[in-house]
């Protein structure tokens, strides 16, 4: 990995099992957005069958977001998740290496690499993740979310957040919240 610069464009992870990964990079998108650069994220796991906040904002201010998923993996079966990888993968790799972004979030993304209820090595590999870290277009920022970031991954970062959690609403029976998690 070269040395980090802003000229070469920073690789940034948000990982852990806290809440708040998705949420930092959501305020990163709105700080650069804010200064003039041109944002895109892409969701894995999300799917548009659901309204999330983020979406509904983004939409309002004119930042593109994608969401690619189809929900978490016991939603639905691992062939339709492997279809809908497969497609966002493909989306992704032409997206960032068009250059047209200066800040590419890819939300939970390090979710769907940790997937080991079925393959996803030949949909989504990590290889191909890491060389699209390698070689994306100068200058371009790469936010990677999730749990479970694999540790090639942390490697490639020039910076690496791990959110933990030292108490959760969850444990307490609160489900997701509308305006927090949704």
């Amino acid at each position: 990995m070269s040395k980090p610069s802003k000229e070469r464009g920073l690789t940034l992870v948000y990982t852990g099992d806290g809440k708040g990964k998705t949420t930092a990079a959501v305020g990163l998108a709105i700080r650069a957005y804010g200064r003039g650069k041109k944002v895109l994220m892409i969701q894995f796991i999300k799917s548009p069958e659901r309204t999330y906040g983020e979406k509904l904002v983004f939409d309002r201010l004119g930042i593109e977001i994608v969401q690619k998923g189809i929900g978490f993996t016991w939603t639905k079966t691992p062939e339709e998740h492997r279809a809908a990888l497969k497609e966002a993968w493909t989306y992704t790799k032409e997206r960032v290496m068009a250059g047209e972004h200066d800040l590419v979030i890819l939300d939970e993304i390090n979710n769907a690499l940790a997937i080991n209820g079925f393959p996803i090595e030949d949909v989504l590999p990590l290889h191909e993740v890491l060389e699209l870290i390698s070689n994306r277009p100068q200058g371009m920022h790469l936010v990677l979310t999730g749990r479970n970031a694999n540790t090639k991954v942390i490697e490639a970062a020039d910076l690496v957040s791990d959110v933990t959690v030292l108490k959760h609403y969850y444990d307490e029976g609160i489900p997701a919240v509308m305006g927090i998690e949704l």
